[in-house]
Order: C-alpha cells, then structure tokens, then sequence
C-alpha cells in the first residue's frame, strides 16, 4: 500500500502525552494531518475523529500491522479508564469504502466500553454476510 496515505486526526480534551503516542503508531504508516478542535459535543469531555483513508478489511489490518492495531486499542482503553465513569470519553473511527464503514465508541461504561474496542476487528469476519449486495438496501451508504 501507498505509504503517502493522509490520516486525518481530529480531536478535543486528549492530552498532549495520548495525542504523541497516537500519532507515533499512525505515522509509522501515513502522512498524519492532525487538528485539535473546539469540543463541540457538550456531553463529552473528550473526542477523536480518525479518517482512515483505506477500506475496513484484512488487508487494512495487515498492512497496518496486528500489533501495532491492538497497541492502539490499548491507548483507547487506556484513555477511557483515565477519564473515569460517564460519557468522558467519545471516539468515531471512519475507513472509506462503499458503504463507508464508521465505529463509534461512546459508551459510559467502561467494561461495555472496552469489549466496543476490542470488538472492532472481530467484525472483519462479519462484514461479508452483512454487506452482501443482495442483502443491503440500496440507499445505504454508511
């Protein structure tokens, strides 16, 4: 894959410490644009956006390497359990595709919360059935 992919990494209320640890594992493989942003949900403390510029599947997984997608998990769970209970924490990742496939993590609690993060690359054996043309309505496109 193009290792001159552009990530874009949006986010409010992450401290400096999780946004270089974040930007570490992304920029050993794209080109990161990152944006600190006025919060603009005022149910959340903090937030972030990532726009992977690669379709959600194994070959994403692959490319982006297993370890270094679970040290990522890792960091998201870790920002949860340093916010404490409630709706503190709020995290949207977007991969292209048609249908665009979007994860978002906004859950109080934090047990529900890291079962969210853990399960997102266990959807990969999902999507095939799920997104199966005969299945899809044909207006869906997220």
């Amino acid at each position: 894959m193009d290792e001159n992919l552009k990530i874009s990494l949006q986010y409010y209320g992450i401290s400096p410490w999780e946004i270089e640890v974040i930007y570490g594992y992304l920029n050993s493989r794209f080109l990161v644009s990152q944006e600190e942003i006025e919060a603009n949900d005022e149910n959340f403390v903090s937030f972030l956006n990532l726009d992977i510029p690669l379709t959600f599947n194994e070959e994403f997984f692959q490319w982006f390497d297993f370890r270094r997608w679970e040290k990522m998990k890792a960091v998201f769970k870790e920002m949860k359990r340093r916010r404490g209970a409630g709706n503190a924490l709020k995290i949207n990742i977007n991969f292209l595709g048609n249908p665009k496939i979007v994860f978002v993590v906004d859950t109080e609690d934090r047990q529900l919360y890291d079962n969210a993060i853990e399960k997102i690359d266990f959807v990969l054996e999902l999507l095939p059935y799920h997104l199966d043309p005969e299945k899809l309505p044909s207006d869906i496109w997220e």
